[in-house]
């Protein structure tokens, strides 16, 4: 990974390697929050040169450290710096949206040394859209610089007559401060002596000047506060298995650092650098993955959704009323309505995905409060699924680009080149997805059982006679026979898109699938053609648009494998789960920092092969760090029902464990903690802790027991 990112709640800092944002970096590099970049050049210079770079921690996504020394320093045959003779250390971190950054020097000479730092900063304000060259567009300009005390000030006034001001502080008087931002401070040190100089860049939006901010270790104390209150109330894992410990550790690490709150309560943003913003599906998605270990993000998912809910028809946002958001942006280009991102709409998923994030939610808290606060909501997601998602009556929900600025496929493989019949031709829209008529299955049963328990029992019959109803049409018109298998969608005259996918996959988890059949899409996408051996892939290998190095067409996404291995262990396939586990275990050894990546190719593991990145990817990534925890949901077994005070748990270890321990479950009042073990061919279960007022059902067809 090239470059280094940090961020907290709605302010990221992208940089390279030493910390610096290089101008006209082509990969964007700077200080952004509220998708506008408020830190375009960022430069540290010893004596006016480019320090060296020794060490730079990605390992960490909220505070980086960052080591650095002098190159030597001669002139005219002069000494001016021995080389190696200074250490310069970067450490820095960014929180209640200020970044802070100390530079300590030490020398290390064995004489007195002087030097000069310089930082020098600058601002562009330049919006996301521009910088990642997807749009051009009427701009604001820059209207000058204050430079006052211990601070300098870059002023902007955008095409939307909002102010924009980048604030830069530091703690000491400074020897120089230039008018084009450059800060200098004159460094004497004796041997072994160190000196620290800490700047604070604020980024502030609107009339007057930013607040005070807190001081470096006021607000480092604060942050570390906030990192022990989420470890503190998440789910913690133990295992003897060593990559799937790492990668809970590291998905839940990324997790924390991608919420962000607006308003209603903590969501998960979709990814760094370019999608730390509410994603409808992703950020859906994630918080369902997300219910074993914090169902309080599931919460703060579905209000921040709801708020933003479609009022208007809106051909430009294809926006319709009652429908769940795709993607909202903040930027001058937004404000301005350049594009159509204020929130965007062009999703067909996010709305029958919020129901099923909904219905979920209370099977694990029991909060049916929730369902009143929402009954608005719910509605409208309910009215547009049966009037706007379903355009022609036929019972599917359907996609139709109307945004001249919009996305022309609308599901989670978004690309245009990803429904593509199995002659090689692309699908024309109004498109309907397989997946998508599991995601509205789900919902509409689920909200069924959630309306029967606070007796709108009319409604909830309704609703199961609607999802009967659709579950014969798909089978009908979805289901392949002489492949055994679903096609991944419907095109615009109703005819089968017959590619072998792994959408298909995501309806395991919805129910909708007889027995016969759910073992059929089970040992499909477990089938050579399917299962690299690192994972199920996107498209199976020997289709006409199969390709491993695409992005949807045969490369693997551990999120999708995710919500499939879910799927398979709900649908009692957990053997087949364990495998595709196991893939991606195998898989992930292969890429840094014990870090699933969004996605990666999808080549077989065939002679050794390593498992091979593909070249481009959100890291971190919001359901690629939530795919591990999945595998413990799925391992457990772990499936709570809290309409009838019972939490199902058939739990089925990998091979090679031999133990799990998960402890500080949230489900209904309280939490849930449990041991499982493996003793001979059997499976014990220890319950440590059950607080939850629900009782435990383990399933003993899996030669598991339970001991106290």
């Amino acid at each position: 990974m090239d470059y280094r990112v940090i961020k907290d709640n709605d302010l990221f800092l992208l940089s390279d390697t030493k910390g610096n944002i290089p101008a006209d970096h082509p990969y964007g590099l700077g200080l952004y929050t509220k998708d506008t970049r408020f830190l375009n050049k960022l430069d540290l210079r010893i004596n006016g040169e480019e320090p060296i770079l020794l060490s730079s921690d990605a390992d960490e996504n909220f505070v980086a450290t960052i080591l650095l020394t002098n190159p030597h320093m001669e002139k005219e045959g002069e000494l001016i710096l021995w080389r190696e003779s200074v250490e310069m250390e970067r450490t820095r971190f960014i929180y209640d949206g200020v970044l802070y950054e100390t530079i300590k020097t030490k020398n290390y000479y064995p004489k007195p040394v002087s030097f000069t730092i310089t930082l020098h900063a600058d601002a562009d304000f330049t919006d996301m859209f521009i910088v990642r060259g997807f749009q051009n567009g009427d701009t604001g300009k820059r209207t000058g610089q204050t430079a006052a005390g211990n601070s300098f000030s870059i002023h902007y006034m955008g095409a939307d007559d909002v102010q924009r001001t980048t604030a830069i502080s530091w703690d000491q008087e400074a020897q120089h401060v230039t008018n084009d931002g450059s800060i200098s401070f004159a460094i004497s040190l004796g041997h072994s002596e160190e000196h620290s100089v800490t700047f604070a860049v604020q980024p502030h939006i609107g009339e007057g000047s930013p607040s005070q901010p807190l001081q470096k270790d006021e607000a480092f104390a604060k942050l570390q506060e906030s990192y022990k209150e989420w470890e503190n109330s998440v789910t913690r894992v133990k295992t003897d298995n060593e990559q799937l410990q790492k990668l809970i550790d590291r998905g839940i690490g990324d997790l924390r650092v991608l919420l962000t709150d607006l308003g209603f309560g903590r969501f998960p943003v979709a990814g760094l650098p370019w999608f730390g913003v509410p994603f409808g599906r992703d950020s859906l998605i994630a918080a369902l993955q997300m219910l074993p270990f914090q169902p309080d993000v599931a919460k703060g998912t579905l209000l921040t959704m709801a708020h933003y809910q479609g009022k208007n028809n809106d051909p430009w946002r294809d926006e319709q009323p009652g429908k769940i958001m795709h993607e909202l942006r903040f930027g001058e280009l937004a404000a301005t309505n350049q594009i159509p991102f204020t929130p965007y709409y062009g999703t067909i998923d996010a709305t029958p995905l919020f129901l099923v994030l909904l219905t979920e939610y209370v099977k694990w808290t029991g909060d049916l409060k929730i369902v009143e606060q929402l009954e608005e909501t719910i509605d409208g997601t309910l009215k547009w699924i049966d009037e706007y998602g379903d355009r022609d009556g036929d019972l599917f929900v359907e996609y139709h680009q109307e945004s001249s600025k919009g996305i022309a496929n609308q599901g989670w493989k978004d690309s245009g080149d990803s429904i593509v019949h199995r002659n090689g031709d692309y699908a024309e829209t109004p498109i309907a997805l397989s997946e998508v008529q599991g995601y509205v299955y789900q919902a509409k049963t689920g909200l069924a059982e959630l309306f029967e328990k606070i007796g709108k029992t009319e409604k909830a019959a309704e609703l199961r006679a609607q999802a009967s109803r659709l579950k014969e049409k798909f089978d009908e018109a979805f289901w392949m026979e002489d492949v055994q298998f679903y096609a991944i969608a419907l095109d615009k005259e109703k005819k089968q898109v017959g590619t072998i996918t792994s959408n298909p996959g995501h309806v395991l988890l919805s129910g909708m699938l007889d027995s016969d059949k759910a073992e059929a899409v089970t040992e499909k996408l477990l089938s050579p053609e399917m299962f690299s051996g690192y994972g199920i892939r996107t498209m199976a290998e020997g289709e006409a648009g199969y390709n491993p190095m695409s992005y949807h067409d045969g490369s693997i996404w551990p999120h999708d494998n995710s919500l499939s291995i879910l799927g398979m262990s709900k649908s009692g396939h957990q053997d087949a789960a364990n495998k595709a586990i196991t893939g991606l275990l195998n898989a992930a050894a292969h890429f840094e920092y014990d870090r699933l990546p969004e996605l990666f190719c999808g080549y077989d593991d065939k002679n050794g092969k390593k498992a091979v990145k593909y070249p481009v990817a959100c890291s971190p990534q919001a359901w690629a760090a939530g795919t591990p925890l999945i595998f413990i949901q799925s391992l457990l077994g772990l499936f709570p029902d809290s309409l009838n005070s019972k939490i199902y748990l058939t739990p089925a270890l990998l091979s090679d464990m031999t133990e799990l321990t998960v402890e500080n479950i949230t489900a209904g009042k309280g939490h849930l903690s449990l041991t499982v073990k493996r003793i001979g061919n059997e499976t014990a279960v220890v319950v440590v802790e059950n607080t939850t007022g629900y009782e435990l059902v383990i399933n003993r067809n899996h030669s598991a027991k339970t001991l106290h």
